[in-house]
């Protein structure tokens, strides 16, 4: 489904309606190819090329060497229970050697979607990325990628995948009880430690602080940030899917799937009651016997044996609707891709994840505004009463016109002005070319009353040739002068053309302007 522009406009008028976040993993985790499935959910790509295309490497030397080395933003259009929400997205790269890029993409960011490979598991750069994270206060929920993988490539039965997954939750969920060990250490010696503000614009403070809740800090598909993908593939899916699912096929409340669906619990056929203790009793966990066999036994009828009759089974099954070419088809990816975008769509799981789990702009966590205002060598205490103010127009984030005008610019790039928008060759539509081939042809009779035909049949020619381009010809010779852009996000007031507003360097020192 695609989105005017205008609803963006009025998307952002809505403050609780937005969603700024950012994609961060180690490389080759699969950022990218997550991107384009989101991309593909707008229509901005087609769904059959998410992964292929990689639109948001924009850059000859990205596509050629297929890796992200430059932050890209894209705003999306999420809909959910009626309401539609405005998703701000950054693709940052995952190389050491691009870690600035990530920097400035995390700064200008309310949450955070971290990717891990399954098989490859934790990475260094995962750990960097986290760490980042923690120092800018994001929420953060987890996406653990190329679950196909371990079906295809490695083979494992769903009980080893389940395992597998499991230790990986388990190191991860190990390492970030480590750093936020450490990082409370560092806080603890660096900062007097001084009662906390209470605003009444943000009473809810106490529940949004997310270092003193464990459902914010650890990672577990009961705490719904976890979801099991494919991006590849196009598939996505958290417990909450399946609890949907079974609560009414095994008549057991949601909240009691949603316990039981991770973790040691067993479902017992005989009796239709779920039980603890599946590892000492030599029972399959719920996660095996309801999710990970169903996965399993969908690739291997497509994949691996490529049973066309089962296929029109599981599709029946779950209600996906294939034509018999699709199932047909000698690419077995085809109607997996097919299936899977009706089944457990990718796009959806994300978004609505997002939405729920990752704060809006006016849930701003107050250690982040504060350090937004002042650097690290002094205490936000210790600046002018004036100054102090502003951080109201923070947490308010409204975009009236009497409200301060504040931007953070994280980064300047810059780019050749024929790369712009504006200066680009627009291309011309069936009316317009043949509205100047008749204009031609006019001419072409003008001219052939003066017999001038030998010169003006060339100039016809190549006029012609041009016409058909479909591309239009700017009259003025192009410029190689390159020009500055800023990376930025507006925190407070609006924006206009012709406004006047004051550039304040990093150095930038109050005391120095005020009451002067």
């Amino acid at each position: 489904m695609t989105y005017s522009p205008e609803i963006l406009c009025e998307l952002q008028e809505n403050t609780e309606s937005i969603r700024n976040i950012c994609i961060l993993a180690h490389v080759d985790h699969g950022k990218t190819t997550l991107a384009d499935d989101l991309l593909a959910s707008n229509g901005i790509i087609s769904t059959r090329l998410a992964g292929k295309l990689r639109l948001m490497d924009s850059l000859e030397a990205e596509q050629i060497r297929g890796i992200t080395m430059k932050s890209s933003a894209v705003s999306l259009v999420h809909q959910k229970d009626d309401q539609k929400y405005l998703i701000n997205l950054i693709d940052t790269p995952g190389h050491v050697d691009f870690s600035s890029e990530v920097s400035t993409a995390v700064r200008l960011s309310d949450g955070a979607i971290i990717l891990i490979d399954a098989v490859e598991g934790v990475c260094p750069q995962t750990l960097a990325a986290l760490r980042q994270a923690w120092l800018e206060h994001l929420r953060i929920i987890l996406v653990l990628n190329k679950i196909d993988r371990l079906i295809v490539e490695l083979k494992m039965s769903p009980m080893e995948a389940y395992f597998h997954i499991r230790s990986i939750l388990e190191h991860l969920n190990a390492v970030v009880a480590e750093q936020f060990a450490s990082l409370l250490l560092e806080k603890s010696i660096d900062q007097v430690v001084v009662e906390e503000v209470k605003n009444e614009n943000n009473n809810d403070n106490d529940d949004d602080d997310w270092t003193r809740n464990e459902s914010q800090m650890c990672f577990s598909p009961h705490y719904n940030n976890v979801l099991f993908a494919s991006a590849l593939d196009g598939w996505a899916f958290g417990i909450h899917h399946f609890a949907d699912l079974y609560a009414k096929k095994l008549s057991i409340k949601r909240e009691v799937l949603m316990k039981t669906l991770w973790g040691d619990f067993y479902f017992d056929k005989k009796s239709k009651r779920v039980y603890k203790g599946a590892q000492g009793k030599g029972q399959k966990p719920m996660f095996v016997q309801c999710i990970l066999e169903n996965l399993w036994s969908v690739y291997e009828t497509i994949i691996i044996r490529r049973d066309n009759e089962k296929l029109e089974k599981i599709a029946t099954s779950i209600g996906a609707k294939l034509t018999p070419r699709d199932i047909r088809h000698t690419d077995p990816y085809v109607p997996l891709h097919l299936l899977f975008n009706q089944w457990l769509p990718i796009a959806p799981a994300v978004f609505d994840m997002v939405v729920v789990q990752l704060p809006h702009p006016k849930a701003l966590n107050i250690e982040k505004i504060e350090q937004l205002m002042c650097n690290k060598s002094r205490r936000f205490d210790t600046l002018l009463p004036e100054t102090q103010q502003l951080k109201q127009a923070f947490i308010n984030c409204s975009s009236d016109d009497h409200e301060p005008v504040i931007i953070y610019v994280s980064k300047l790039f810059s780019v050749n002005q024929n790369a712009l928008s504006q200066n680009k060759y627009k291309p011309l539509t069936a009316e317009d070319i043949a509205q100047r081939r008749e204009l031609l042809r006019q001419k072409q009779l003008d001219k052939t009353t003066i017999n001038e035909e030998s010169s003006n049949k060339e100039i016809i020619e190549k006029d012609q040739t041009k016409t058909e381009n479909g591309t239009m010809n700017p009259v003025e010779t192009e410029s190689n002068e390159n020009m500055f852009l800023a990376f930025a996000r507006v925190y407070s007031g609006r924006l206009k053309r012709g406004q006047k507003i004051f550039i304040l360097s990093p150095r930038h020192d109050p005391t120095l302007f005020v009451g002067k």
